[in-house]
């Protein structure tokens, strides 16, 4: 369960990071979610926090596991 959360992280940490790059150095955002809905730059930087939040707790849960010796699937 752990590891589709670390994934889903990754993923909506890298889309929020594009997003506010692409606004910054850029004239539009870069990505897929700007394909979809016009997202404001303080959006995009919540996404890059939520995703690097959701990332880090799915990454310590595997962390956890390894540690206590359960294999991994």
């Amino acid at each position: 369960m752990k590891e589709t959360v670390a994934i889903i992280g990754w993923v909506v940490g890298i889309q929020g990071a594009l997003g506010v790059l692409g606004r910054t150095f850029g004239d539009n955002p870069w990505g897929l979610l700007q394909q979809w809905w016009e997202i404001p730059t303080a959006g995009y930087a919540a996404l890059a926090i939520a995703g690097a939040a959701l990332a880090a707790w799915g990454e310590g849960g595997r962390r956890k596991r390894v540690a206590q010796g359960v294999p991994l699937p």
